[in-house]
């Protein structure tokens, strides 16, 4: 009887075979050419060296300390991403941004927290880090918004949509971040611009959450209840369930047979949970007042 022994690949072999496919996995791998604007050396700096570590299909083409000298580089370089500071001096970020050929490039704002900023980025989808900058959410901005950067090269309608969501935001920030008009959500394969008058009530889906609007029309956003939440005017959307987000404008009444239930104006009920059966009561109350 013939027996076949079987050893394992040399140690050589193995460091040989795993350098091979990791050299083309890199020729294989779209790169893209970006740009850092930000006043401070040190941040520049530090998302240089953060970007070389951890995302190899970045090239940092050069870097600028005001929106000036940013758009100097749009000259001189093929750029498609923007690392783009929020509070600079002269220029802020926002002005930047108005005075560019924004549907050209993918942004990711870099900002300490600031409420009102942040609120209006997060309100039209835009991907943003915060400082100092996390190397997970480094990665997890720079893979979205490469991959908005290629499908919207794709898809016309995304691209305008993503230019709506740019041109909103620029808006937003003359206007001083009011609660806006518009958000944009983001889809499984894309953006979709939705008017917020219409929203009527939004639940979560597991990980996702279906906004319901009106004429029965509904937009499923990746993005969790909570999140949209913290874009609208609490004063008009309010929690009711772990689950749910209700429009005011559309509550029609209120039931506590068998439980609590809000009941829109299309005989829509949707359970309150007994945790927030109070703040309820209280927004209604408000909100009465409010219209009053």
């Amino acid at each position: 009887m013939k027996i076949t022994v079987y050893s394992p690949e040399p140690t050589a072999y193995i460091k040989t075979k795993y350098f091979l496919q990791l050299i083309l996995s890199l020729l294989v791998m779209t790169t893209y050419n970006a740009i850092i604007i930000d006043d401070e050396k040190n941040v520049q700096e530090a998302l240089k060296i953060l970007l070389e570590r951890n995302c190899p299909n970045i090239n940092i083409c050069d870097t600028a300390s005001s929106a000036s000298q940013g758009r100097e580089l749009l000259n001189n370089w093929d750029v498609q991403l923007i690392f783009l500071d929020i509070s600079m001096p002269g220029e802020n970020g926002f002005d930047f941004l108005a005075s560019i050929q924004k549907e050209d490039y993918a942004i990711i704002f870099t900002t300490a927290y600031e409420e009102y900023a942040l609120r209006a980025i997060k309100t039209n989808a835009i991907d943003y880090l915060l400082k100092p900058i996390d190397p997970e959410e480094l990665k997890e901005a720079v893979s979205k918004a490469t991959s908005h950067l290629d499908l919207r090269r794709q898809n016309q309608k995304i691209q305008n949509t993503y230019d709506e969501s740019l041109n909103n935001l620029t808006r937003q920030a003359n206007d001083g971040f009011v609660y806006a008009p518009k958000i944009t959500v983001i889809e499984k394969f894309g953006f979709e611009i939705v008017e917020v008058e219409k929203i009527r009530y939004i639940e979560a889906d597991g990980a996702y959450s279906v906004i319901n609007l009106s004429g029965l029309e509904q937009v499923v956003s990746s993005k969790p209840v909570g999140e949209i939440e913290k874009i609208l005017d609490p004063s008009i959307f309010v929690r009711i369930h772990k689950s749910t987000l209700i429009n005011l404008n559309f509550l029609k009444g209120f039931s506590s047979f068998e439980g609590y239930y809000a009941i829109l104006d299309d005989k829509t009920e949707l359970a309150i949970s007994r945790r927030k059966y109070n703040e309820f009561k209280e927004a209604v109350s408000n909100y009465s007042k409010s219209i009053e």
